[in-house]
């Protein structure tokens, strides 16, 4: 791929504040609630099929 004239061979430096791509806000008490129950969820879901396999 060829390379623009303008272009700098100097490294491009990013924040880690700007490189991160999402963030969760559980400002709610039924936000925090669906999500641990998700988590939860999810990890008893694993442990079943880890027994039953």
């Amino acid at each position: 791929m060829p390379t623009p004239p303008d272009r700098n061979d100097e490294p491009i430096h990013h924040d880690a504040d700007k490189a991160r791509g999402a963030e969760i806000i559980l400002t709610k008490r039924r936000s925090r609630a669906i999500f641990i129950a998700g988590l939860v969820g999810f990890v008893l879901l694993a442990l079943i099929f880890g027994l039953l396999s």
